[in-house]
């Protein structure tokens, strides 16, 4: 490096980018077309579970605007969002019969983005050259559109003097898990269903609000070291102690619903925000009315938030399914408060479009 060019000190700014797609399926379009509806909207999607930027789409059957009159008009929408505005680009296309990318439109450039601010195409693609090709563009009826969004995401900067030292990871805890799968140097023993398990005092102290307070108070359990665990099944509580001692849990995919309760029981927020986000990626038709069953019991908002959103959405199928049942039986409360987001999406969806609409 030039000496003119060395610096005691850098600095960088960086504009992270995230990129996402979605895939809207209508079908049976020929009732829309023949004057069932002229505007229908798609449901709500984001880039991931956690994503807090929620978006949708319109499709303007007969044009937005007199000048677009005999083409279909379609607009990205965004819903809502902690920080505005949203910057963002995006491309739409239709998927013919075969599953292919045809006739694509891109916007120009990067768009800004306030919440209800739609942004998008009023001459996407005439209404009569769709029909035309209706073999292959509407297979069965179906009218499938997908687009591609990015947006940008995160800024941050940085500021760092120049260092050529390099400091190893932290390992951390690998150490303290090689202390829980082997049992060194334990001092308490915990029994689960007769089961023994070996731990330290002080890590438990230390991650278990419950045990904090049985450690600081002359208990039977503190004289004896020894302590039973009731209600609680062995590998449920061994995800559990895996995660107090490595801040992991990879189970979880297959054990959500009884880690949830032990999380709950016990005060662990963080795991019990795991078990969440791995029963809203597992959420289907068949499971929705039980798992807002589990996120009502556990005080889980997030997780029922979520599975009323997909309920709504798969409303007709969810109504069939034996769980929707006992919730009709035994939850009304539930059945309430479904009704409810049930009818505040149909308003949303019902409301006449914005008059200002932007390309």
């Amino acid at each position: 490096m030039s000496e003119d060019l060395a610096a005691e000190s850098w600095g960088s700014t960086h504009f992270t980018i995230k990129t996402f797609s979605y895939k809207w399926t209508i079908s049976n379009l020929y009732f829309y077309l023949n004057g069932m509806r002229e505007v229908i909207r798609s449901p709500v999607f984001s880039s991931g579970d956690n994503d807090q930027v929620k978006w949708f789409f319109t499709l303007h059957l007969n044009g937005f605007y007199e000048e677009s009159r005999d083409y279909l008009s379609v607009y990205l929408v965004l819903l809502s969002c902690p920080k505005s505005p949203i910057w963002a680009k995006f491309q739409f296309w239709i998927l013919d019969a075969n599953g292919e990318k045809r006739y694509s439109v891109e916007s120009q450039g990067v768009k800004s983005f306030l919440p209800y601010e739609h942004r998008g195409f009023k001459k996407f693609i005439l209404q009569e050259f769709l029909l035309s090709r209706a073999q292959w563009l509407l297979p069965d009826g179906r009218l499938t559109f997908f687009c591609k969004v990015s947006m940008g995401h995160d800024v941050f900067s940085l500021s760092r003097h120049t260092s050529a030292i390099k400091v190893p990871s932290c390992s951390l805890t690998d150490e303290l898990g090689e202390l829980w799968e082997n049992s060194l140097f334990t001092d308490c023993c915990l029994l689960v269903s007769g089961q023994e398990f070996w731990a330290h005092k002080a890590i438990l102290a230390a991650r278990f609000p419950v045990f904090r307070a049985m450690f600081q108070h002359d208990m039977e359990e503190r004289q004896k070291n020894h302590i039973e665990i009731k209600d609680l099944e062995p590998q449920v509580f061994k995800e559990m102690m895996g995660f107090i001692y490595t801040g992991k849990a990879p189970n979880l995919h297959t054990m959500a619903p009884g880690v949830l309760a032990a999380a709950d029981r016990y005060g662990l927020e963080h795991l019990k925000v795991m078990c969440e986000d791995a029963l809203c990626r597992d959420l289907s038709v068949e499971n929705a009315a039980h798992t807002l069953i589990l996120a009502d019991l556990y005080s889980a908002e997030q997780l029922k938030m979520q599975t009323l959103d997909f309920i709504t959405v798969h409303a007709s199928e969810v109504s069939e399914t034996a769980g929707w049942k006992v919730i009709v039986d035994f939850h009304p409360h539930l059945l309430a408060g479904a009704f409810h987001a049930l009818a505040s999406a149909q308003r949303l969806f019902l409301e006449p479009p914005l008059k200002h609409l932007k390309r």
